[in-house]
Parts: structure tokens; C-alpha cells; sequence
């Protein structure tokens, strides 16, 4: 049986590569975040408070545009939608005697990664492996943050405007590997390009602030979704 210290410094093993991929990302979300007027420091707690690249940028895109603050609030939570059942799903890997602020300091940072390796962890996930994964991460991805502003600053703007092209890079690179093997995702990725396009014409929808209609999108399609292909029970296990 593994002692608490061997179970931390595991966590520092497995979460060192996913660091390391972090601080690459969130690079580009810094250049993002300078570009909508954010400084380092700024740019570092972001990513201190909030380790969540499409909520992040969901919520720059929100400063950027001047979003109400309610449109703010409603664009990150349903950015961050899928952390509450990654976050139910987690749960049940941890020992039912964990005591509440556990729970909740675990929560803080249910990311992608994170949750892969947590809940591939032999059962029970203590929270010493957590913590271990967690000090290797989430310093990575503010410190790349906050070097992405640093790099805006002071970088040529043709370079500037072409490293904010690869925060695009990545959330492309996220929806390619499932649309290859689900034909059916990938038609609902293209038509919510399309649908997307669409409404930023449309006289109803063009007046609307972006994130807004991000909102609007992000709610009816993955309803339509959801209603016309629901994913069969056998498909999960």
C-alpha cells in the first residue's frame, strides 16, 4: 500500500507532462489575453483562479467584446458545463470518508487531463495524488499565461497576430480525433460552423453581443443534439 508521501510525489510524476502541455496552450491564451488588455500579472491570475482553456477564452472574448457581467457569468458556465459531471463522475473514485474540503479543493481543478488520470487511478483516488498532479500543473499553465502577455508585449505585431491564430490551432486539434471516429460529430461540428455564420447575419441575432449568441448556439444546438442522436447506454460503458 502506497503511503500519502509516495502518492503525492506520483501525482508530481503523472502531472508533469500534462504541465508541460499546459504551459504550451496557455501561451497562446496569454497572447489572447494581452490582446484584449490584460498585463502579466493579470494574465497569471486568470490562470490561477480558472484552469479551463475554453472558458477562459469564452470569458476574454467576454471582456473583449464588453460584455454585462451576467452574460460573462452564463458564457464561462456553460463553457465549464462539462466539469460538473466530470466532477460526479470523480467523486465516486474517492473514498466515502474523504472529508468535505477535500472534495472541494479536488474540485477546484477538474480539468481534461486530470480527470483522466484521477479516475484511472486504483480505486480509492487519494487526494495526495491529486494535490501532487495539481503543483505540477496549474503553476505551468499561469506561468504560460502570463509569458503569452509578457511575449505580446514585446514581440513584432505580425508575430503577435499570428500566435493569436493558435489558440484556434487547439481547440481544433481537440474536436479532429472524436469527429474521425463519430461521422455523426463531425456533421454537428460543420453545421454549428455553419449555424454559427449564420447567425452573425441574421437580423435577430447579428444585434446581439457575441457571447451572447454563443449562449443562444451553445444551448440550442447541444440540445438538437442531444434530442436527435442521444448517446445509447451501451455506447458509454
Amino acid at each position: 500500500m502506497q503511503t500519502t508521501r509516495s502518492e503525492f510525489f506520483q501525482g508530481l510524476k503523472h502531472g508533469l507532462p500534462i504541465g508541460l502541455g499546459y504551459f504550451a496552450v496557455s501561451f497562446s491564451l496569454g497572447i489572447t489575453a494581452r490582446n484584449v488588455g490584460l498585463n502579466a500579472v493579470q494574465g497569471l491570475f486568470l490562470s490561477l483562479l480558472n484552469n479551463a482553456s475554453a472558458g477562459e477564452y469564452a470569458g476574454l472574448e467576454a471582456i473583449r467584446t464588453q460584455a454585462p457581467l451576467v452574460e460573462l457569468v452564463l458564457l464561462i458556465l456553460i463553457a465549464n458545463a462539462r466539469y460538473f459531471l466530470m466532477s460526479c463522475a470523480l467523486s465516486q473514485r474517492l473514498s466515502p470518508t474523504l472529508p468535505w474540503y477535500h472534495r472541494m479543493l479536488i474540485g477546484f481543478d477538474i480539468t481534461d487531463e486530470l480527470f483522466g488520470i484521477g479516475v484511472t487511478h486504483p480505486y480509492p483516488t487519494p487526494p495526495s495524488y491529486m494535490y501532487g498532479a495539481f503543483l505540477t500543473t496549474i503553476p505551468m499553465w499561469a506561468a504560460g499565461t502570463a509569458l503569452g502577455v509578457v511575449a505580446g508585449n514585446v514581440l513584432p505585431a505580425v508575430v503577435v497576430t499570428a500566435l493569436s491564430a493558435a489558440i484556434y490551432g487547439m481547440f481544433i486539434a481537440v474536436i479532429i480525433p472524436p469527429a474521425r471516429e463519430d461521422k455523426a460529430l463531425l456533421v454537428l461540428i460543420l453545421i454549428s460552423f455553419g449555424v454559427s455564420w449564420g447567425a452573425s447575419l441574421l437580423p435577430l441575432l447579428s444585434g446581439l453581443s457575441e457571447s451572447l449568441r454563443i449562449i443562444i448556439l451553445t444551448l440550442v444546438i447541444s440540445a438538437a443534439a442531444a434530442l436527435l442522436r442521444p448517446v445509447k447506454e451501451e455506447e458509454v460503458r
